[in-house]
């Protein structure tokens, strides 16, 4: 193998860029060329590339974001966009591809990999961690701090005024931020996809919460389900006027940052073992790490979630916030 390429696809997080980086020095250092390409599947498309060596991608180990940018392609979603991709690979030479990313941007890999017959890895790239075969994906970690400090700001005015915050964070489809944030937040409620009807619960218990508490917190996974937390804390409104209640949305704070020891070392091994992989080749798999080992989930099977959440967390919760 002389030449491989790199993408990052789908929603940001930080971590990426230690990815990209430990995935060309491993390869510099195997004497294979790396080509990056920028905005993810649509740089494909478009031939909008750069080559990646040592020097390129120092520094930026401790950057938030992507240096390689990154993007949702429409364009990739249609039989002319992946033919065009594949087809652009083919000319610039590569020999395999390394796509960091989330559930979307693996689908497009083993769609890209019936149009050219070359080894593609992918390294899980999502703040959600919402991926089978890996403990941790990129940027969850990184993540779940930034809603704990910010968080553990809030619940400063929260105590100072006697008042019920509501605070939204991301997770449309999967509540494990919510619910590892809630946790580490010491929040007096959940409200996550996973945990079906229970907004009513969630009503009789505010009105059992004891006078003494001088915070209470709600933790909400953003999306439909609840309606979001703005609809939550009108419900709670309604249903328990004497309570002054208030709402904070987190929204994109959560993907930026500098990403956490943890992440970075993550990062690195996934971003490293994804060169050997393709050396020694993997193709159509997911790097992961489970148990502090290195795996390889073919990528039909990493796919978001759908299990319930850990029923013990859960009821930890509920025996902590009490």
């Amino acid at each position: 193998m002389k030449k491989i390429g790199i993408i990052t696809s789908g929603g940001d997080s930080p971590g990426m860029n230690a990815c990209i980086r430990a995935v060309v020095r491993t390869a510099v250092h195997q004497n294979i060329e790396v080509l990056g390409f920028y905005k993810g599947y649509e740089g494909i498309i478009d031939n909008n590339s750069v080559k990646l060596d040592t020097t390129s991608v120092s520094g930026i180990i401790q950057r938030g974001g992507t240096i390689l940018k990154t993007a949702r392609s429409q364009r990739f979603m249609t039989e002319e966009g992946i033919n065009k991709a594949a087809n652009n690979l083919k000319q610039n030479g590569i020999e395999g591809m390394v796509i960091i990313g989330g559930d979307g941007s693996f689908k497009g890999a083993i769609e890209l990999s019936k149009r050219i017959n070359i080894p593609i890895v992918g390294c899980a790239g999502t703040i959600d961690n919402d991926l089978i075969g890996t403990d941790f994906t990129i940027g969850y970690d990184t993540a779940i701090n930034t809603v704990v400090e910010a968080v553990d700001k809030i619940r400063d005015t929260a105590e100072s005024h006697d008042r019920i915050f509501v605070i939204e964070v991301m997770g449309r489809d999967a509540g494990l931020i919510a619910l590892r944030s809630a946790i580490a937040c010491g929040a007096e409620a959940l409200l996550v996809p996973e945990m079906k009807n229970d907004i009513n619960t969630l009503m009789t218990k505010i009105k059992n919460w004891r006078s003494s508490k001088s915070s209470k917190i709600v933790i909400v996974a953003e999306g439909e389900e609840f309606g979001g937390a703005y609809k939550v804390g009108d419900l709670i409104r309604k249903t328990c006027p004497e309570f002054d209640v208030r709402v904070t949305v987190l929204g994109h704070i959560q993907r930026g940052g500098n990403p956490t020891c943890m992440e970075r070392v993550n990062a690195s091994l996934v971003g490293y073992n994804a060169v050997l992989a393709l050396m020694n080749g993997h193709k159509n798999e997911m790097i992961g790490i489970v148990n502090k080992k290195i795996t390889y989930t073919p990528f039909e099977k990493a796919v978001k979630h759908i299990e319930k959440l850990d029923d013990g967390l859960l009821n930890m919760i509920e025996i902590l916030s009490s």
